[in-house]
C-alpha cells in the first residue's frame, strides 16, 4: 500500500482523533480565511461570493446550496469560488442551530403556535416521499424563518470579508512596491 502507516493506530488513537483532531479545531477556519484574502478580484467581489454562500447556508435546501451561492454572486457580481467557500458556514456543527432557529422563527412570524403545529411522520415520508406533506409543517416556516438570519449574518460576513481582503490587499501591494524600491536601488548602486 502506497500511503499506508508504518505502525497502525490503535482504537484509542482513532476515537481521540475522531473526537478531538491532531490539529485542532480552528485549522480549518484559519485555511479559509488565508484561502480568502489571497483570491484574485476586488474586495466587493470576494465579499459578495463569501456573503452569497453564507446566505445560502441559512436556507433549508441542502443539495442546491452551491447552484444557489453561484446564482446569487452571478447576479450581485461576487467570486464564485469565495461563494463555495462560503457555504462551509452551513456545516454539521451549524446546521442543527440554523435550522431549529430558522423554523422556531419562521414559525413565529407565521402566526404558528407550539401546540399547534403539524405532526410530522418521517417514516411515511420518507416511504412515500411526499414533498407536499413536508412544505405547509416545515419547509415554509424555515424558508420564511431564514431570510433576516440570512442577511444579517451574510452582511456581517460581507463588512468582515471586504475589510480583511482590502487589508491584505493593501499591505500585499505594499510589500510588493517596497521590493521593487529595493531591487531598484541595489540595481543603480551596484552600476555605479
Amino acid at each position: 500500500m502506497l500511503f499506508k502507516r508504518r505502525s497502525p493506530t490503535s482504537f484509542w488513537q482513532r476515537l481521540r482523533s475522531a473526537v478531538w483532531p491532531r490539529k485542532g479545531f480552528w485549522r480549518a477556519p484559519v485555511y479559509i480565511y488565508h484561502r480568502t484574502v489571497r483570491l484574485r478580484g476586488t474586495p466587493h467581489a470576494i465579499a459578495m461570493g463569501i456573503a452569497a454562500g453564507v446566505i445560502v447556508s441559512w436556507t433549508p435546501l441542502i443539495g442546491l446550496h452551491f447552484l444557489s451561492a453561484f446564482a446569487i454572486a452571478f447576479v450581485l457580481g461576487g467570486n464564485f469560488f469565495a461563494a463555495a467557500l462560503g457555504t462551509a458556514f452551513g456545516n454539521p456543527l451549524t446546521f442543527p442551530f440554523i435550522w431549529l432557529s430558522t423554523w422556531k422563527f419562521g414559525s413565529f412570524l407565521l402566526g404558528r403556535s407550539a401546540e399547534g403545529r403539524d405532526q410530522i411522520d418521517l417514516v411515511h415520508l420518507v416511504q412515500n416521499f411526499d414533498l407536499s406533506d413536508l412544505w405547509k409543517p416545515l419547509l415554509e416556516p424555515m424558508l420564511v424563518g431564514s431570510i433576516i438570519p440570512a442577511l444579517v449574518c451574510g452582511g456581517a460576513f460581507y463588512l468582515g470579508t471586504y475589510l480583511a481582503v482590502q487589508s491584505f490587499q493593501t499591505r500585499r501591494q505594499a510589500m510588493i512596491a517596497a521590493r521593487q524600491a529595493e531591487l531598484q536601488n541595489g540595481a543603480v548602486n551596484g552600476s555605479k
